[in-house]
């Protein structure tokens, strides 16, 4: 079928990741590997928390797995932010134990599901509190959370350059 459309190149743009390979090793790892860092585990071909390998039998076999170091925790050593995550207004002063509870929880339920997704730093600026996250995922889904738990006003910005997404939260 043929469309009656005009070629337009915003039509074929793609989002291109120029920082996206940098943490990423040039050649498949060998199987087993274990991040010296967070002991996250690299076999058939992806990363898996170490609390999935707890077998006799796995336990045997990552004796002999070779130690390296995971694309997070080279992400982190090297200040390759995925996400932005800036939480704002006066309501985080009242509620800062449950907000940073609730930052440590998103994070451990996301690396159960992906041991790259982790929280890089949390640093206090006089806009809020500012937390960088290794994936933009990882900052998507704080920024739910946040909104799902506390309500507030929400909003996402995604790069077109590269893949990093600065969600911002406030509530007064």
């Amino acid at each position: 079928m043929r469309s009656n459309k005009r070629f337009t190149n915003q039509t074929f743009t793609k989002r291109v990741d120029h920082e996206g390979g940098l943490h990423r090793p040039l050649a498949r790892l060998p199987e087993p590997s274990v991040c010296r860092d967070c002991g996250a585990v690299y076999m058939g071909r992806r990363w898996a928390p170490k609390e999935v390998y707890n077998t006799p039998q796995d336990r045997e076999l990552l004796r002999t797995a070779e130690i390296r170091e995971c694309p997070a925790c080279k992400q982190i050593r090297s200040g390759i932010v995925g996400g932005y995550v800036t939480i704002g207004g006066t309501f985080i002063d009242r509620h800062r134990e449950e907000i940073e509870n609730l930052l440590t929880n998103e994070a451990e339920r996301a690396g159960s599901d992906n041991p790259l997704s982790k929280i890089m730093t949390r640093r206090q600026t006089p806009a809020g509190l500012v937390v960088e996250t290794t994936t933009e995922h990882l900052a998507q889904r704080i920024g739910h959370a946040l909104k799902k738990a506390f309500h507030g006003e929400v909003s996402y910005q995604f790069s077109h350059e590269n893949k990093v997404v600065r969600v911002s939260w406030v509530r007064n």
